[in-house]
Protein backbone atom coordinates (compact mmCIF):
# COMPACT_ATOMS: atom_id res chain seq x y z
CA UNK A 1 0.00 0.00 0.00
CA UNK A 2 1.22 3.56 -0.73
CA UNK A 3 0.86 6.71 1.27
CA UNK A 4 -0.69 8.18 -2.27
CA UNK A 5 -3.44 5.74 -1.74
CA UNK A 6 -5.48 7.66 0.89
CA UNK A 7 -6.26 10.77 -2.28
CA UNK A 8 -8.14 8.00 -3.93
CA UNK A 9 -11.09 8.25 -1.63
CA UNK A 10 -10.76 11.76 -1.63
CA UNK A 11 -10.41 12.35 -5.13
CA UNK A 12 -14.06 10.38 -5.50
CA UNK A 13 -15.39 12.59 -3.01
CA UNK A 14 -14.11 15.65 -4.52
CA UNK A 15 -15.51 14.75 -7.88
CA UNK A 16 -18.69 13.80 -6.62
CA UNK A 17 -19.16 17.25 -5.04
CA UNK A 18 -18.23 18.74 -7.92
CA UNK A 19 -20.59 16.59 -9.60
CA UNK A 20 -23.46 17.82 -7.05
CA UNK A 21 -22.44 21.58 -7.75
CA UNK A 22 -23.32 21.16 -11.69
CA UNK A 23 -26.32 19.32 -10.48
CA UNK A 24 -27.21 22.09 -8.25
CA UNK A 25 -26.64 24.90 -10.94
CA UNK A 26 -28.73 23.06 -13.80
CA UNK A 27 -31.90 22.76 -11.15
CA UNK A 28 -31.65 26.24 -10.58
CA UNK A 29 -31.23 27.63 -14.04
CA UNK A 30 -33.56 25.25 -15.62
CA UNK A 31 -36.15 26.47 -12.80
CA UNK A 32 -35.91 29.55 -13.47
CA UNK A 33 -36.13 29.01 -17.44
CA UNK A 34 -39.64 27.34 -16.70
CA UNK A 35 -40.66 29.69 -14.75
CA UNK A 36 -41.15 27.31 -11.78
CA UNK A 37 -38.80 30.84 -9.66
CA UNK A 38 -37.11 33.89 -10.60
CA UNK A 39 -33.51 34.36 -10.23
CA UNK A 40 -34.42 36.82 -7.28
CA UNK A 41 -35.55 33.82 -4.96
CA UNK A 42 -31.39 33.18 -4.58
CA UNK A 43 -30.48 36.45 -4.03
CA UNK A 44 -30.00 35.18 -0.37
CA UNK A 45 -28.97 31.67 -0.78
CA UNK A 46 -32.51 30.20 -0.73
CA UNK A 47 -36.27 31.50 -0.31
CA UNK A 48 -39.83 29.91 0.04
CA UNK A 49 -39.87 30.74 -3.87
CA UNK A 50 -37.02 28.11 -4.28
CA UNK A 51 -38.76 24.79 -5.83
CA UNK A 52 -38.07 22.14 -3.41
CA UNK A 53 -35.89 19.79 -6.08
CA UNK A 54 -33.66 22.99 -6.46
CA UNK A 55 -33.91 23.25 -2.65
CA UNK A 56 -33.03 19.91 -2.16
CA UNK A 57 -30.20 20.05 -4.24
CA UNK A 58 -28.88 22.80 -2.81
CA UNK A 59 -28.74 21.45 0.89
CA UNK A 60 -27.44 18.30 -0.40
CA UNK A 61 -23.96 20.12 -1.66
CA UNK A 62 -23.71 22.01 1.85
CA UNK A 63 -23.89 18.80 3.32
CA UNK A 64 -20.89 18.39 1.13
CA UNK A 65 -19.12 21.13 2.32
CA UNK A 66 -19.80 20.59 5.92
CA UNK A 67 -18.55 17.57 7.55
CA UNK A 68 -16.55 16.22 4.76
CA UNK A 69 -14.37 19.30 5.24
CA UNK A 70 -13.05 17.18 8.09
CA UNK A 71 -12.24 14.52 6.16
CA UNK A 72 -10.42 15.72 3.90
CA UNK A 73 -8.52 17.34 6.69
CA UNK A 74 -7.79 13.94 8.47
CA UNK A 75 -7.31 12.14 5.05
CA UNK A 76 -3.98 15.00 4.45
CA UNK A 77 -3.01 14.64 7.94
CA UNK A 78 -2.50 11.35 7.85
CA UNK A 79 -0.48 11.62 4.16
CA UNK A 80 1.47 14.34 5.78
CA UNK A 81 2.49 12.44 9.00
CA UNK A 82 3.03 9.57 6.98
CA UNK A 83 0.78 7.39 8.88
CA UNK A 84 -1.21 5.80 6.49
CA UNK A 85 -2.50 2.32 6.74
CA UNK A 86 -4.37 0.10 5.49
CA UNK A 87 -6.87 0.54 8.01
CA UNK A 88 -7.33 4.45 7.47
CA UNK A 89 -7.60 3.93 3.74
CA UNK A 90 -10.23 1.33 4.38
CA UNK A 91 -12.10 3.82 6.85
CA UNK A 92 -11.90 6.81 4.53
CA UNK A 93 -13.47 4.54 1.42
CA UNK A 94 -16.44 3.67 3.67
CA UNK A 95 -16.89 6.74 4.65
CA UNK A 96 -16.78 8.07 0.90
CA UNK A 97 -19.48 4.77 -0.19
CA UNK A 98 -21.61 6.06 2.91
CA UNK A 99 -21.84 9.94 1.70
CA UNK A 100 -22.27 8.56 -1.69
CA UNK A 101 -25.40 6.93 -0.25
CA UNK A 102 -26.02 9.56 1.52
CA UNK A 103 -26.34 12.02 -1.77
CA UNK A 104 -28.02 9.33 -3.59
CA UNK A 105 -31.01 9.48 -1.31
CA UNK A 106 -31.18 12.64 -0.87
CA UNK A 107 -31.51 13.81 -4.44
CA UNK A 108 -33.68 11.19 -5.73
CA UNK A 109 -36.55 10.09 -3.37
CA UNK A 110 -35.43 11.80 -0.49
CA UNK A 111 -36.41 9.38 2.47
CA UNK A 112 -35.09 11.16 5.65
CA UNK A 113 -34.56 7.61 7.43
CA UNK A 114 -33.18 5.98 4.72
CA UNK A 115 -30.64 8.66 4.20
CA UNK A 116 -29.98 8.92 8.38
CA UNK A 117 -28.32 5.79 8.19
CA UNK A 118 -25.97 6.49 6.14
CA UNK A 119 -25.25 10.19 7.45
CA UNK A 120 -24.63 9.42 10.69
CA UNK A 121 -22.55 6.09 10.05
CA UNK A 122 -20.07 8.40 8.06
CA UNK A 123 -19.88 10.59 10.73
CA UNK A 124 -19.22 7.72 13.26
CA UNK A 125 -16.61 6.75 10.26
CA UNK A 126 -14.92 10.18 10.49
CA UNK A 127 -15.04 10.50 14.16
CA UNK A 128 -13.53 6.90 14.33
CA UNK A 129 -11.12 8.45 11.65
CA UNK A 130 -9.50 11.10 13.74
CA UNK A 131 -9.70 8.97 16.82
CA UNK A 132 -7.47 6.47 14.94
CA UNK A 133 -5.22 9.61 13.72
CA UNK A 134 -4.85 11.36 16.92
CA UNK A 135 -3.55 7.96 18.73
CA UNK A 136 -1.23 6.77 15.99
CA UNK A 137 0.32 10.32 16.08
CA UNK A 138 0.08 12.45 19.82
Amino acid sequence: MKPEDIFAPVALLALWTGLVALVTGARRVRAVMRGRTTPDAFRLGESSAVPADVAVANRNLMNLLEMPLLFYVVAIAFYVTRQVGRGAVELAWIYVALRLVHSGVHLTYNRVRHRLVPFALSNVVLVTLWIWFVRRVL
